[in-house]
C-alpha cells in the first residue's frame, strides 16, 4: 500500500463510511433511496395537483416525521403510503441514530485504548509514560503556545492516562508500526523517556534504539532524549539526539550547586517552569543586530525588552554560546536564549 492510500485510510470520514459498511448500513440507504423514489412516483399518481416534485419534498418529511403540513394527500391511497412512510421512518431514523452513536462510542472507546491512527502534521510525540511524561505534558499545556497542540503518547500501557482532548494514545512499544501510526513522517519533535519498568541499562539501550528508529524514518524530527547514565550519551550522539538529557546528572548537580550556593535551584525551579515567574525563550536575532557587539545587543535587550540574554546559539540548531563574551559578534540567522517573564515580541 502507497504512502498517500495509508494516509486516506486515517480519514475520520473514510473510517466513518467503512464502519457503515461493514454494519451494511448502505444497503439501508439504497433502501431508504427507494423507498422515497416509489412513494414520491405513487403519491404523484394518486394525489391530484402533487407534482414528482413536490411529492418527493412529501416524501422527505414524512418519512423524518417532522411533518411540516404544507403538502397532506386527501386520497385514501395518498394516506395509505403515508401511513408506511411514518412508520418506516420510526424505525429507520432510531436505526441511524443507533448506528452513528455506536460508531462514536467505538472511536472513543479505541482512541482511549490506543487502537487509532492519527495523521497530524507538526505534532508532538511522547515515546513512554512515567512520572517525567505526567511533569512534561503538564508544562506543555501551562504554556499558551502548546495548550492545545496535538500530542501523540505511544506507550506500552492499558488507557489512556490521562483526560486531556489533545492527548491521543497508540498502545504499545515504540516501534516502526506504531510511530508510523502516530505518523512520525510529519512530526515536528519526539521525545523519549525512559521505560521505568526495564533497569538502568536496559531502559538507556531502548531509548537509543528508539533514537535510531525516529531518526530513519524522520530524520528532521527535533528529538530530545531522557538517559539514565551518562555513559550512554556517546551513543545516543551517534543516533543523532538532538538534546540529551541525563535525568540523575542534572538532579545531582543541581543539588550540588544549591549546597554551594543557597537559592540557586528556586531560580533554576523558576526559570524550567512556565506556570509562574521568568521563563526561558529562544528568539531569532533581529537583523539590525547582526554583526553588532554582544554587550550592546545585551543592554538593547535588558532596556527595551526588559529581557536577559544567557546565550546565543549558532542557526537554529547550532552550536550554544553560554554569557557570550561583550565583543562577540552575531550573524543574521543566529538566536538568542534569554530569560524574561513574556517572551518578547521584536517586531
Amino acid at each position: 500500500m502507497e504512502k498517500s492510500e495509508r494516509m486516506r485510510t486515517k480519514s475520520p470520514l473514510r473510517r466513518f463510511w467503512q464502519y457503515l459498511k461493514h454494519e451494511k448500513f448502505d444497503r439501508l440507504l439504497l433502501f431508504i433511496l427507494l423507498l422515497l423514489v416509489v412513494s414520491s412516483i405513487a403519491v404523484s399518481f394518486l394525489e391530484p395537483g402533487i407534482s414528482l416534485i413536490n411529492g418527493f419534498w412529501w416524501s422527505i418529511v414524512t418519512l423524518t416525521t417532522v411533518g411540516y403540513g404544507d403538502i397532506s394527500p386527501a386520497t385514501i391511497g395518498g394516506r395509505v403510503i403515508a401511513v408506511i412512510l411514518m412508520l418506516f421512518g420510526i424505525g429507520l431514523l432510531g436505526t441511524l441514530s443507533a448506528t452513528i452513536a455506536s460508531f462514536l462510542i467505538d472511536l472513543k472507546l479505541k482512541e482511549n485504548r490506543g487502537m487509532s491512527s492519527f495523521d497530524f502534521e507538526n505534532h508532538i510525540i511522547l515515546c513512554e509514560w512515567n512520572h517525567q511524561a505526567r511533569t512534561v505534558l503538564q508544562e506543555l499545556r501551562a504554556d499558551p503556545h502548546t495548550a492545545e497542540a496535538p500530542i501523540v503518547l505511544i506507550a506500552d500501557i492499558e488507557m489512556k492516562p490521562v483526560d486531556d482532548d489533545d492527548l491521543h494514545f497508540i498502545q504499545g512499544n515504540v516501534t516502526d508500526e506504531t510511530l508510523e501510526r502516530g505518523n512520525l513522517d510529519r512530526a515536528k519533535t519526539v521525545v523519549i523517556l525512559g521505560d521505568t519498568s526495564l533497569d538502568d541499562t536496559s531502559r538507556d539501550a531502548k531509548a537509543v534504539l528508539t533514537t535510531l528508529t525516529v531518526e530513519s524514518i524522520n530524520p528532521d524530527a527535533y528529538t530530545i532524549v531522557e538517559l539514565e547514565n551518562e555513559a550512554n550519551v556517546k551513543h545516543c550522539q551517534r543516533a543523532n539526539a538532538n538534546e540529551i538529557i541525563v535525568a540523575s546528572e542534572l538532579s545531582s548537580n543541581l543539588m550540588a550547586r544549591a549546597a554551594l550556593n543557597h537559592g540557586i535551584s528556586k531560580v533554576i525551579s523558576e526559570v524550567l517552569s512556565v506556570k509562574s515567574g521568568n521563563e526561558l525563550y529562544k528568539i531569532p536575532l533581529p537583523a539590525s543586530m547582526a554583526q553588532r557587539p554582544f554587550i550592546e545587543i545585551f543592554t538593547e535587550m535588558k532596556q527595551t525588552h526588559r529581557s536577559t540574554v544567557i546565550a546565543a546559539q549558532k542557526g537554529n540548531e547550532g552550536e550554544v554560546i553560554s554569557n557570550p563574551p561583550v565583543n562577540h559578534r552575531l550573524e543574521q540567522g543566529d538566536y538568542l536564549i534569554v530569560m524574561a517573564l513574556d517572551k518578547p515580541q521584536m517586531g
